[in-house]
């Protein structure tokens, strides 16, 4: 909670606004003439309500709670009445985070919509509506079930690393993770000033890889009025090995000479651009299917 609050603190003296989520959807295609901040908090655990919850509450700072529907009441996670008490609050959003957070990606598509209705079904009659926001378990997907999640919400989020602006893909929408790993101030300092990294296609639309798939043909295509691409450094982890991605820059386009395949359970690209003094950044995750 130091850090949490060290963290939030670091907002607050940055100038930048707290998002209200109960505004993005209508707020998301309106150009910001500042940085916003969206806070969210995966899986409900019983220590957010506890330690968290009162000082959000206490500050008003908006935030996304993404509830996995099947843990809700067992032992570490919130009961339904904790979640009813957080969401009564206007700075306060209920996200749907599946039922079972298993590895989605691992099961058939008929058990994942399945899984996907069961909470339907759970949060309609706990909450009266089924959230409109959806978070990945793990951030991983595959080209089905971003599909399948754009159908019947509005927006999802991963876990892979980046800052949002109008020409993400609103269904793959990225987050920088800050946690027990990746919570160091002087990491958090830096990327709450990133600013996005755009691009106007990437491939292969399919991030879930199999074994002729692996690695992939990556290949990122940017807009032409895009100034000092060629600054652009890229790290992957092929081989379950961090190092400087071999990079080609040919016609506004980048790829990826790997160095081999990725190993399981994630593969990950993070690729930055020193645009005259502002860093820009981008991520890729590719859940591997076990073979």
């Amino acid at each position: 909670m130091d850090i949490f609050k060290q963290h939030m603190d670091i907002i607050r003296s940055s100038n930048f606004i707290f998002h209200n989520p109960k505004y993005f959807v209508e707020q998301f295609k309106i150009p910001k003439s500042k940085k916003e901040i969206l806070v969210t908090i995966d899986d409900a655990f019983e220590s957010f309500y506890n330690e968290a919850w009162p000082y959000l509450k206490e500050n008003k700072i908006p935030f996304i709670l993404f509830v996995s529907t099947e843990p809700v009441g067992k032992r570490g996670y919130m009961t339904w009445e904790q979640i009813k008490e957080v969401e009564s609050n206007e700075f306060a959003n209920i996200g749907h985070h599946s039922h079972t957070h298993e590895y989605l990606i691992d099961i058939n598509n008929e058990d994942f919509i399945l899984d996907i209705e069961t909470a339907n079904k759970i949060f309609l009659r706990e909450l009266g509506y089924v959230p409109s926001l959806f978070s990945y378990p793990f951030g991983e997907y595959s080209k089905f079930m971003k599909n399948y999640i754009s159908e019947n919400f509005e927006y999802a989020f991963g876990q892979h690393s980046g800052v949002i602006d109008l020409n993400k893909d609103k269904f793959e929408l990225p987050r920088f993770p800050i946690n027990e790993k990746y919570g160091e101030l002087k990491r958090f300092r830096s990327i709450i000033n990133y600013f996005p990294l755009e691009y106007k296609r990437m491939l292969p639309e399919e991030k879930q890889l199999f074994e002729n798939t692996n690695p992939p043909n990556f290949k990122v295509e940017f807009f032409k009025e895009q100034k000092n691409l060629s600054n652009i450094n890229c790290y992957s982890n092929e081989g379950d090995i961090w190092e400087k991605s071999k990079t080609n820059f040919i016609n506004n386009s980048l790829t990826i000479e790997f160095r081999e395949p990725f190993k399981p359970r994630r593969g990950r690209i993070n690729c930055s651009l020193n645009d005259d003094g502002k860093w820009r950044w981008f991520g890729v995750q590719f859940p591997i299917k076990k073979y």
